[in-house]
């Protein structure tokens, strides 16, 4: 942020306008007022619907134990004016304007939470049939095929892939999944660590094709590259996501090598008085060092509190939290804190053929990461031990009677 800015925001209220009205939007807008910002706020979304959690999409929601998931939030009561159906076309910085499908939109201050958007399957555009899971849409569309239990054909043994799995086998369909790795979760953990998880498709009832790539999508079958034909009903396609940052194109807004808005460590870009979090941003972590890009629901809960104070500029205040998911999957709850990449140790605690177990990754003996699975106390305890940097023992780690948080050096 200009100085300039920082000293008039001091002096007068300013207009905040924040685009994107999924979680890290809505809380961002929540947080301004929380921590007193007395400006306007403008809240923008491209989808008609009430602000809603995305979670529930894969699960309660896909299942029609709930309608819906909208935020309980009281904008009218909050002072934000939510602009929902509405198209943002572009930027331009140094006039202070958005280009909106029904005109200019001034701010003083903008906020970037445009999410991220499914990367979809090439070569089935408009083929009846296939879906994506990640708007309420796109669940109220899907959860009519699970009613009739249709056999489904899950592209992707990612985490919504294996979440969907789940959700379509609960509802009494056959479901397989075919995955081009050799391996679940083959972008996110290391071989030996979901090497384990495999067998979960099989306890389920579910069909795993690993080494299997989508040749193309036909009526009723999706065919792989090795010719096999595979019945299918219904084809949902979950093979990641990327930044929703298309829109930014041209505007001076920096761009990384993935799409994603190029934030320093106070959630700013690179042009004045625009910031950036959520899905659509990376961050440079101090603790990790390297920027790291995460697609995750805590990080569009934690970071929107950092771009309120420091659009406030009271108590500005550096981003870099340790990165935590969860995900329930196969009769399994499954959560994650933290970065491996960097970790010279692995530790397990448990065994991964049961129910509940642990792997550590340490860096110079110092927590990093975990992956837990039917352990939330670990991973709790652990979450807070990355966090502190604390020196752990490896020899006390491994064992899984002792509680994390006795098990340092």
């Amino acid at each position: 942020m200009s100085e300039q800015t920082q000293e008039s925001g001091t002096s007068r209220p300013r207009r905040v306008v924040v685009v994107g009205a999924g979680m890290a939007g809505v809380q961002t807008a929540v947080a301004l007022r929380e921590q007193g910002f007395q400006g306007a706020v403008t809240l923008i979304g491209a989808e008609p619907h009430q602000p809603y959690d995305r979670p529930p999409l894969s699960k309660a929601v896909l299942l029609g134990k709930a309608e819906g998931s909208a935020f309980d939030v009281d904008f009218e009561a909050l002072g934000i004016e939510l602009r929902l159906g509405s198209e943002v076309l572009g930027v331009r910085p140094y006039d202070h304007e958005l280009d909106t499908a029904e005109g200019p939109e001034p701010y003083d201050v903008l906020v970037l939470a445009s999410g991220a958007e499914p990367i979809r399957l090439p070569g089935v555009e408009g083929v009846p049939g296939v879906h994506l899971l990640r708007t309420l849409d796109d669940a109220e569309r899907l959860r009519p095929v699970l009613a009739r239990q249709h056999d489904i054909v899950v592209v992707g043994a990612g985490w919504i892939g294996a979440e969907f799995a789940t959700a379509a086998r609960e509802a009494g369909c056959s479901v397989t999944v075919v995955e081009a790795a050799d391996r679940p979760l083959a972008g996110a953990l290391p071989a030996e660590v979901a090497a384990p998880m495999t067998a979960w498709y099989a306890d389920s009832g579910v069909v795993l094709r690993t080494h299997a790539r989508v040749e193309r999508v036909e009526a009723g079958e999706v065919v792989l590259d090795d010719g096999s034909r595979l019945p299918a009903g219904a084809v949902v396609v979950g093979i990641g996501a990327r930044p929703a940052t298309d829109w930014l194109t041209g505007s001076g807004v920096e761009l990384g090598p993935r799409g994603d808005v190029v934030a320093d460590d106070h959630l700013r870009t690179s042009v004045p008085d625009v910031y950036a979090v959520g899905d659509c941003a990376s961050f440079p972590s101090g603790r990790y060092g390297e920027r790291l890009l995460v697609h995750h629901w805590d990080n569009a809960l934690q970071g929107p509190r950092t771009v309120a104070a420091n659009i406030i500029g009271e108590t500005p205040g550096v981003y870099d939290p340790v990165p935590y998911f969860w995900s329930e999957q196969f009769g399994r709850f499954v959560q994650y804190a933290g970065h491996h990449e960097s970790a010279d140790t692995t530790v397990w605690r448990g065994d991964p053929s049961g129910p509940a177990w642990t792997v550590c990754w340490l860096r110079e003996n110092r927590l990093v990461a975990l992956l837990a699975v039917g352990r939330p106390r670990d991973l709790a305890q652990g979450r807070r031990l990355i966090e502190a940097g604390t020196r752990m023992d490896p020899a006390l780690l491994g064992d899984p009677a002792r509680p994390l948080k006795a098990a340092t050096a």
